[in-house]
């Protein structure tokens, strides 16, 4: 056999391979089976638009996934008192998610990039039972964020939200990083880095919510929480998507144009 005719079989051999790879790996999970009774309720009010329509369920939170950024445009949860626990889990393994079509970065890109494996919707959120601790580990739900920002302000915040959750029982919230053009990427998969994040939390009837919107740019600061409080409004205008798209057009002008620090107990 010549080597010519070796070249075109391992070409075709790689060819094969790949194929094969693309249409029947199937990655592992920390989902539950499709029979399961765990369900997300998060009221149809409170849903996000999606700029990629690749919107993805898992039991306990919902995200849309947008592969050019290589990460969420925004994940989105319901957080209940009932769920505040300090259980105990074993940290697992960061792994693909296994329900986004194009495949989530994998978390090697992130390895000697010097940002951390930002959880969105954090772990700490989800310690009530292993399979909800285990899916915010699923590389849709990280973004790449600066250190001292991420065990900081960032921290602080996550800190605040399990705090009101506590206090008004439960809370819907959406969060994500502000994925515009021009951001610095890291990866062989060019995972972008945000530049800014928001969360937006919202509480009470779905029909006519009290919300309170978050914008910061992911750096670490020691000023209050306060000072970062934002409308609505301006974070769509930043990421192109409309937070409460379900709500009557002018009640959802009302809610979105303005900052009403006073509902919330801080």
């Amino acid at each position: 056999m010549n080597r010519k005719t070796i070249y075109t079989l391992l070409l075709v051999s790689c060819i094969v391979g790949f194929w094969v790879f693309e249409n029947f790996y199937t990655p592992d999970t920390y989902s539950a089976s499709e029979n399961t009774s765990l369900k997300k309720d998060i009221p149809l009010n409170f849903l996000p638009s999606s700029t990629t329509g690749a919107i993805v369920a898992h039991s306990y939170y919902s995200l849309s996934y947008n592969e050019p950024f290589e990460q969420a445009e925004w994940v989105a949860y319901m957080l209940k008192k009932s769920q505040l626990t300090r259980d105990q889990r074993k940290r697992p393994f960061f792994i693909e998610d296994p329900k986004v079509k194009t495949k989530s970065a994998d978390w090697r890109n992130y390895k000697g990039s010097g940002y951390d494996r930002g959880h969105l919707c954090p772990a700490g959120d989800r310690r009530f039972s292993e399979q909800a601790y285990n899916e915010t580990f699923y590389t849709s739900n990280i973004s790449p964020q600066d250190r001292d920002f991420n065990a900081g302000v960032w921290n602080r915040l996550e800190l605040q939200v399990r705090a009101w959750a506590g206090r008004y029982n439960e809370l819907f919230v959406v969060t994500g990083g502000v994925l515009e053009p021009g951001l610095q990427e890291i990866g062989e998969e060019d995972v972008d880095v945000p530049r800014y994040y928001y969360k937006i939390i919202a509480r009470g009837a779905s029909d006519n919510p009290k919300i309170l919107a978050f914008l910061f740019l992911g750096k670490e600061s020691t000023k209050p929480l306060r000072q970062f409080t934002v409308s609505v409004d301006e974070i769509e205008k930043r990421t192109g998507i409309d937070f409460f798209e379900n709500l009557p057009d002018e009640l959802e002008a009302r809610l979105e144009g303005r900052v009403e620090v006073g509902d919330w107990k801080f």
